[in-house]
Parts: structure tokens; C-alpha cells; sequence
């Protein structure tokens, strides 16, 4: 595959198109802000005057910032206009419901979907060095390997329906909670101890939790630095707020969900919104 297009030209959008551009495949780009389209035309993207001249020129890889420019980006209207023959992956971290929906406004369209969220932050998807997380058809998914090979290290299969792709990264999100929680916890019992959080950092990944998310995010906790942001706190809260929902659709009670809620509500008052979601850590260090 030679061509693919993208819509979403946000910090993970345009890593993935300097990441294709840099690797000989075409890209047709589309943002709703002009200027990060200027930017990527300038290294050799194509432009496109709207969503169905990005169909028209390939799949489009979506990388949009949430359920609700999905939807609105990709509405029926859009769909009925761009033919049969036309795929669609949303590559986005959004909602249970919202890619249930999704899912049937494509059928009804006749349009190919996938859902294939990734982990990783900007400067993993330049290396080519995500994870994708597909569900959907499978041969579709085959079909479109080319592209998520340049894309990641590795493309996970984790259901037929595109919306389990949806939950999965959810999951994902919420553990890498979890641990952010855990790591806040452990660090500031220390300190209070006189323990150095540093060498408490060096201490737990190199022998109990190696892995990049306790070498990262526990790195910017033991220094306390939160900017740039990998992933802002803002964003953090709002997929717990997508966890909490995929939970109460199927009847299921998240225990810890309220304290994690309140300690991200938290850090956003006390101006962490915009910072590292690391930060949280501050929030029981302030205590």
C-alpha cells in the first residue's frame, strides 16, 4: 500500500504521518485548524478540502481528540457520499458506546471500519514502535498490515467487533491509572520516611516493575517534572470517566473509580490539567 490518508493532525496525527512520509508512503492529511495541514503539506503531505476527498485518495486513518469530533467528523452524511469501496480505521480513544455506534453507521454505510487505538506517545509512533490494538474483520485488518507495520512493532488482534478494540484500550489506560496511583502512593510514603524518590525509581524498575511505564512516568514523579506532558492530566481524567462508563454498562462496580475521579479532579484544580498525568503524584504530596 502506497497511499494512506489522516485525519486529526494533533500531536499523534502528525507523528504518524512524519512516520509514513518518512518510510515512501503517500499521505493525504485533513485537520479542522488549517495550520498543522500547512505544516505536514510542507513535507511532502497532500492536502484535502474535506473527509471525502480523504477517502477518495486511501484509507483513512483517523486520530481524532474525542467521542464527539468522531462522530461529528464521520456523520451519516459523510458516509452515504464516500461509496462502497471506501475503509476507515479510528485509530482514537473514545467511548464504548461511541464505537458501537460508530460500528453500525458504517454498516449502514457500507463503509469498512476498524477500530485500531494505540499505545504509545508521539515520539513512538515517529519511530514506528506502537502497539495497535485491532479488532474488526480480519482480512481487512490483513489487508491494511503494510500501513500498521510502518505504524508499530506490533498489531494485536483483540476481537471481531471493532468496539472491543475500544474496551481494550480503555483497560489499558485505567492499569496505566492504576499504577500512576500506585507509584504516587509508594513514592510519597517513602519521602516521608527520608527515603530519596530517586533511588527508590532505580530500586522498583530495575528489580519488582522494569517497563515503560514505571521507568517513565515513575521518572517524572521521582523528579518532579511534568512538562512537556506525554499525557496530559485532562485527558487522563477523561478516560477514567470511559472506564467508569464501559463498567456501568455491563453492571460492573470499579472500587477504587471514586478516589481515582477525586485525585484527578484534584490535580486539575490545583492547575495540573495541561502537565504530565505523572502529576497526580502531587496531589498526596501536598497532603
Amino acid at each position: 500500500m502506497t497511499h494512506v490518508s489522516v485525519a486529526g493532525l494533533g500531536n499523534m496525527g502528525k507523528s504518524m504521518v512524519h512516520r509514513l512520509l518518512a518510510t515512501g508512503i503517500g499521505v493525504t492529511v485533513w485537520n479542522r485548524s488549517p495550520a498543522a495541514v500547512d505544516e505536514l503539506v510542507a513535507l511532502g503531505a497532500k492536502r484535502a478540502g474535506s473527509v471525502a476527498e480523504l477517502f477518495a485518495a486511501g484509507p483513512v486513518l483517523s486520530v481524532l481528540a474525542d467521542d464527539a469530533a468522531v462522530t461529528t467528523v464521520f456523520d451519516e452524511a459523510v458516509l452515504a457520499e464516500v461509496g462502497p469501496e471506501a475503509v476507515h480505521v479510528g485509530m482514537s480513544t473514545i467511548s464504548v458506546a461511541a464505537g458501537r455506534a460508530l460500528a453500525e453507521r458504517h454498516q449502514t454505510a457500507g463503509v469498512g471500519y476498524l477500530a485500531v487505538p494505540v499505545l504509545g506517545r508521539p515520539a513512538v509512533a515517529e519511530a514506528g514502535q506502537l502497539n495497535l490494538l485491532a479488532a474488526g474483520d480480519g482480512a481487512l485488518i490483513d489487508s491494511l498490515e503494510p500501513v500498521f507495520s510502518v505504524l508499530g512493532r506490533r498489531t494485536w488482534w483483540v476481537g471481531e467487533h471493532p468496539w472491543q478494540a475500544n474496551v481494550v484500550k480503555i483497560t489499558m489506560n485505567l492499569l496505566i491509572i492504576h499504577a500512576l496511583e500506585a507509584m504516587a502512593e509508594g513514592f510519597t510514603l517513602a519521602e516521608r520516611h527520608g527515603v530519596d524518590a530517586r533511588e527508590l525509581h532505580n530500586l522498583i524498575t530495575g528489580t519488582l516493575m522494569p517497563g515503560p511505564v514505571y521507568q517513565g512516568y515513575g521518572k517524572a514523579m521521582a523528579d518532579r517534572e511534568y512538562l512537556p506532558a506525554g499525557f496530559r492530566t485532562a485527558l487522563g481524567n477523561k478516560d477514567l470517566g470511559l472506564a467508569q462508563a464501559a463498567a456501568e454498562s455491563v453492571g460492573l462496580e470499579l472500587p477504587a473509580m471514586s478516589a481515582l475521579r477525586q485525585t484527578f479532579l484534584t490535580a486539575i484544580d490545583l492547575g495540573k490539567a495541561d502537565h504530565d498525568w505523572a502529576s497526580i503524584a502531587e496531589v498526596l504530596r501536598r497532603a
